[in-house]
């Protein structure tokens, strides 16, 4: 099952299961934070919530993307109380451009993307719950940061560069006992500033804090094994640049369960009611291809099992 958020004809926020072109609406239920609530006080699943809940009315999937009024797939009613964060050097895409990025000799010496990338690469997979290596984490802040699919990404007037990574990202939110439950997964542009990462490694930090976007559409379960996406950048209505991506597991140096039990294992993020979005990392980006985007680019990233695109138009802030 997938489910949207989106604003209605009376400006108010509701939850709709995904069809082929149509959006069934959730009967009294106007956020999946909500519903997530909702269904752990009946004991149900988020699936099982949604089907008692979806009601006769349906509305245009297109209309809502034409007409800009598609929300983030999970929030929380509090910007303060969502934590973004991510993890990269888990595909060996991400590994081979940031080395290139930062490897400035020609010795044969490993760079530390190299060096933390094998680490995961040998010793990666969580098994039994015994954890494994712990990977890169990085910070991009709170739901501030958090742009609706459709709307602008941001890059600030200091900012260096403003470039897509199509990513997959995990969406949780911490139950009353203080345990992160996954909600499902969505498809992701984490949006960095390269440039300004190249200059140096420990520039990396600074190099985040951007804006991001993620959805329109959440999967609720388990992330298939293998997905496919495609990555483009559009400009002046044409394809200017594009890439496929391969992610999930069977494309990853390190399980999502080691990713999510170094992510977690940390009691600052497992605060009672927060929301979580983390992003898994990512395979291609055009920065990596000696791309230069320009004011006005519009990303589009979609990936199999998704359903719509996620697109975002890129502006620099003046």
């Amino acid at each position: 099952m997938r489910l949207i958020q989106f604003i209605n004809s009376d400006n108010q926020p509701r939850v709709g299961i995904v069809g082929e072109d149509k959006i069934q609406v959730l009967s009294d239920i106007h956020s999946v934070y909500y519903l997530f609530h909702d269904a752990v006080k009946n004991n149900l699943s988020l699936e099982e919530r949604a089907t008692e809940l979806a009601g006769k009315q349906y509305v245009d999937y297109e209309t809502l993307v034409k007409t800009n009024k598609l929300l983030p797939p999970l929030t929380h009613p509090d910007p303060y109380h969502t934590w973004i964060s991510g993890t990269g050097l888990t595909h060996l895409g991400s590994a081979a451009s940031r080395n290139a990025m930062h490897d400035k000799t020609n010795v044969t010496e490993l760079t530390d993307s190299m060096k933390i990338f094998k680490m995961g690469v040998e010793n990666g997979k969580m098994q039994a719950g015994i954890p494994a290596s712990q990977p890169e984490w990085f910070f991009k802040g709170n739901g501030l940061m958090a742009v609706n699919p459709g709307e602008e990404l941001t890059s600030p007037a200091f900012g260096m560069d403003g470039g897509e990574e199509p990513e997959m990202v995990g969406l949780y939110i911490v139950d009353a006992q203080g345990t992160p439950q996954r909600i499902g997964f969505a498809v992701g542009n984490e949006f960095s500033d390269h440039k300004m990462e190249r200059i140096n490694y420990l520039y990396l930090a600074h190099s985040k804090l951007r804006n991001c976007s993620y959805g329109p559409e959440l999967l609720l379960g388990n992330l298939p094994e293998s997905v496919t996406g495609t990555s483009r950048i559009i400009r002046d209505d044409k394809v200017f640049w594009e890439k496929e991506f391969l992610t999930g597991e069977a494309h990853m140096s390190h399980n999502l369960a080691n990713l999510e039990h170094h992510h977690f294992k940390h009691k600052l993020f497992r605060q009672p009611g927060d929301v979580h979005v983390h992003f898994f990392g990512t395979s291609v980006l055009s920065f990596a291809d000696a791309i230069e985007t320009q004011e006005g680019d519009i990303f589009e990233i979609t990936a199999e099992g998704f359903g719509k695109p996620l697109r975002n138009r890129l502006i620099i802030e003046k």
